[in-house]
């Protein structure tokens, strides 16, 4: 049993690098040379991007009922066929309105095919096991811009970026088929009445974490989920240039910031060694303070901080990406598991799908001291998480 979760652990890990390097990642590289060949802004690139975002958010929660009814196997299926769709009409974009096109049916694998309908795949497979197969799915695709970046680089650099569209889409065919078609068929769903969508989310029932209703902690929990999307969509979009707002000069910027990756994938190698017993709750509350505390040191210190700011970022960043979906898991309980968690990160999606331009407007005011405002979100959300108090009798359901 513990063999076969490896192997699908290793599966979905590698089936994910593919999905995320071959979407979120693309348009950073691809922005550029799109915009120029069709004649269109760099910023309208990015508001392509963003309407990508918002089609996933809508998606998330029909994708996670689907997959909570048949396993996540044959939607991740239709996610890869769907990724190739709208990579190969990007590659035939010859006008704003086919980017937007192409983008739009992006989202819609985004929305099927990424870490919340990876997360929901184990845990309609393993249930309350789940939690490290989740783990390991985030440590493969924690290097998906490690991967993706310099490959799309080479590939536009070489080919072009019409051509470097269609090798992503060959390769959701030839890899990213064949990995998500090989993955455990799910079990029959257990016999249970009939839930409507957002009974879900919005249980009125009062059953309590502590002394708060289920409904009151998914609403408190969405909020979390959605600014830590919020500061890592940010930081993703704007580090460089903010960390050279400190008085780095450009390449010690980069440098710094490319350190955020492999901290992401420390910071999950320490969930799953040091963490595994701790409850997620707890995961979560120290990794969101991470952001604050990184931007304290860059306050104080300046550019000679450019490189710590970036490791904690990236620590706590990593883990939590793993609580996005292992806390869900642990207060709610498996069932309802891929709707409950696609309803949970709308918020995210379409704080997500704001963050580049509303961030970016900060920086432009205000340089380093932007962070205040990412900082004190991420204290919101803390104070957010302290606020919770999960039972023991209700956090093993």
């Amino acid at each position: 049993m513990q063999q076969g979760r490896t192997q699908t652990t290793v599966m979905l890990g590698l089936a994910q690098t593919l999905s995320w390097a071959s979407s979120y990642y693309l348009p950073a590289v691809l922005a550029g040379p799109i915009s120029r060949a069709i004649g269109m802004s760099y910023a309208t690139v990015f508001a392509a991007f963003s309407v990508a975002l918002l089609v996933s958010a809508a998606t998330g929660p029909v994708a996670g009922r689907l997959i909570d009814h048949f396993g996540g196997r044959p939607v991740l299926v239709a996610s890869n066929l769907v990724f190739a769709a709208g990579l190969t009409l990007l590659s035939q974009a010859t006008q704003t309105s086919h980017v937007f096109m192409a983008w739009a049916v992006m989202g819609l694998a985004m929305g099927s095919g990424l870490y919340e309908a990876a997360f929901a795949t184990v845990v309609r497979l393993y249930g309350q096991e789940a939690r490290r197969a989740i783990t390991g799915i985030t440590l493969f695709a924690g290097f998906a811009s490690t991967v993706g970046w310099p490959l799309s680089s080479y590939l536009e650099s070489a080919f072009g970026w019409r051509e470097t569209c269609m090798l992503w889409a060959l390769l959701h065919l030839v890899l990213g088929l064949p990995l998500n078609v090989l993955l455990p068929r799910a079990g029959p769903v257990a016999a249970t009445p009939e839930a409507d969508s957002a009974a879900i989310v919005h249980a009125s029932q009062s059953v309590a974490t502590g002394n708060q209703p289920l409904r009151r902690t998914a609403f408190l929990m969405a909020y979390v989920f959605a600014v830590s999307w919020f500061i890592s969509t940010a930081m993703a979009t704007h580090l460089p240039q903010l960390l050279q707002s400190s008085g780095a000069a450009l390449a010690v910027a980069i440098g710094a910031a490319a350190l955020v990756g492999p901290a992401q994938v420390a910071g999950r190698l320490a969930e799953y060694g040091f963490l595994k017993n701790a409850h997620p709750l707890l995961s979560a509350r120290l990794a969101i303070l991470a952001h604050p505390l990184a931007a304290v040191c860059l306050g104080l210190l300046g550019a000679p901080a450019v490189s710590v700011f970036a490791v904690l970022h990236g620590l706590g960043n990593g883990i939590l990406t793993i609580a996005v979906g292992t806390l869900p898991l642990k207060v709610f309980g498996a069932q309802g598991y891929g709707q409950r968690q696609g309803w949970l990160m709308v918020p995210a999606r379409i704080v997500q799908a704001g963050s580049p331009f509303l961030f970016g407007m900060a920086v432009a005011q205000w340089g380093t001291g932007a962070l205040w405002f990412s900082s004190l979100f991420g204290l919101s959300a803390f104070l957010v998480l302290w606020a919770m108090r999960i039972k023991p009798s209700v956090s093993n359901v």
